[in-house]
């Protein structure tokens, strides 16, 4: 079906932008609209608007703007929005299809390959293609697909509500969790299941316990296994168990039978990912089965490592923000295209990187505009950068290799409690010692708390 926009934009302001208007304290001196005066921001200081206060002291990045100002900017980014929303048509259209296209003939090709896989050149040849083929599949196809970019074409076979992706998490349940959840409340503690996996220390403020060491490591395992971690927490296993523990079944979180139930989805969509990738194409395969297993893995490994180090560069580099679950009490629309500039960051490259990332290598622009077409958000980019620029916010980008160093750098910091890692660089004596002490003391309280245990039980 050939698709041309011949209707004014149907799609719907994001239901993660709240539409509420600024409001204005008539006892309060009005800020200026924001001038521009060059490339940068003639920027009035706010009348009335409260700085995010930290416990640890970092400073507010938004502090210089007033509530009116962050309205305005919100404005801007609408216009730009709704310029994108009027231009969508045919040429959009080819292209998500031919996205589509070439990846599953590079799929099916790889897989026929990989009937060979006996032979060592095959298995190589196979392997790669079908870890491309995988990566394309998930980011930049079913990824955007499931956030309704493509809805508008009405073409049934593309949509959002009738895809179902090459993963072991059920489209559903990652739609709630992540169009829902994630894009609402993006980088809000305790809010936003992509931040941290509800496994790791994001923010110095939290509080730091001894079980957080391990982060870099359950970083590591998370991202070999990442399509099953992102499984598990869509089920929010840890929310479940803990109001189970405090007996508040289905208050504030899923009860007992919805628990099951998408349970049981998870389940079944497993079943059918491993049936596909370890019995019926390694049975086709014949005497190259188990090199064909092997390729599978390779694959799947080779995507899960991909996709995690491409979302980790989008949220956990060096200057992306991190927000208390107070700080957007009453949050209008301009505060949440805020937090959504100044709580992502990019990976600059090429146009084949921007592809296999899904064009999430555009972070900042899909998380301002999470459902407009992908192949949009690098013609948007520096227009969204001159805007932020212009109100002094930080851009953050940088190469792939910069900032998965930089991410994995802040797992490793916030492991440990704070001012350790700093303080090791001058004292790693004094820095060893305070460690010996801290863990004698934890092992103290830890061996007392099991002693009373003993004892309460024995009595």
């Amino acid at each position: 079906m050939t698709t041309t926009l011949a209707e004014s934009a149907t799609s719907a302001t994001p239901a993660a932008s709240p539409a509420a208007d600024p409001t204005m304290n008539p006892d309060t001196k009005a800020a200026k609209t924001p001038a521009r005066n060059g490339s940068r921001l003639a920027v009035t200081r706010p009348a009335m608007r409260v700085p995010q206060q930290k416990p640890s002291g970092k400073p507010d990045p938004t502090a210089h703007l007033s509530p009116q100002q962050i309205e305005e900017l919100g404005r801007e980014l609408d216009a730009i929005r709704e310029e994108v929303l009027a231009s969508r048509g045919a040429g959009d259209a080819a292209y998500i299809r031919k996205v589509i296209k070439t990846q599953r003939i590079l799929e099916m090709g790889s897989r026929a390959v990989l009937l060979a896989s006996l032979f060592p050149p095959a298995w190589l040849v196979g392997t790669a293609g079908l870890s491309v083929a995988k990566i394309l599949e998930n980011m930049e196809i079913g990824h955007n697909i499931m956030h309704g970019q493509w809805d508008w074409m009405r073409d049934p076979k593309i949509h959002s509500t009738s895809w179902e992706w090459d993963h072991a998490s059920p489209a559903e349940l990652w739609k709630h969790s992540h169009n829902e959840l994630h894009h609402t409340y993006t980088n809000v503690i305790g809010r936003d299941n992509d931040l941290g996996y509800g496994i790791m220390r994001v923010d110095e403020d939290q509080r730091w316990v001894p079980a957080y060491l391990g982060q870099p490591f359950y970083n590591l395992i998370n991202a070999c296994l990442f399509e099953y971690g992102i499984a598990a927490y869509d089920l929010e296993i840890g929310k479940y168990l803990k109001h189970r523990k405090n007996g508040k079944d289905g208050k504030n979180g899923k009860d007992r039978a919805t628990f099951r139930r998408d349970g049981t989805k998870v389940l079944h969509k497993i079943r059918q990912q491993v049936t596909k990738d370890y019995v019926v194409h390694p049975l086709l395969s014949g005497p190259s089965f188990l090199p064909t297993v092997g390729a599978n893995a390779v694959a799947n490994l080779v995507r899960n490592l991909w996709t995690h180090s491409v979302i980790m560069c989008g949220h956990f580099p060096e200057g992306v923000e991190t927000f208390a679950k107070s700080s957007i009490e009453g949050e209008t629309r301009g505060e949440w295209y805020l937090r959504q500039m100044i709580g992502s960051a990019n990976i600059s490259g090429s146009k084949a990187m921007h592809l296999m990332t899904g064009n999430l290598s555009h972070q900042i622009e899909h998380h301002l505009y999470p459902d407009l077409p992908s192949n949009r958000y690098a013609e948007i980019a520096p227009r969204v950068r001159d805007l932020m620029e212009r109100y002094e916010l930080r851009y953050v980008t940088g190469p792939l290799h910069q900032q998965v160093a930089s991410a994995w750098m802040q797992v490793i910091t916030l492991s440990l409690p704070n001012g350790v890692w700093e303080n090791a660089r001058t004292d790693p004596a004094g820095v060893a010692r305070q460690g010996a002490t801290a863990a004698a003391r934890y092992g103290a309280r830890a061996a007392s708390r099991l002693l009373r245990r003993v004892v309460s039980r024995t009595s």
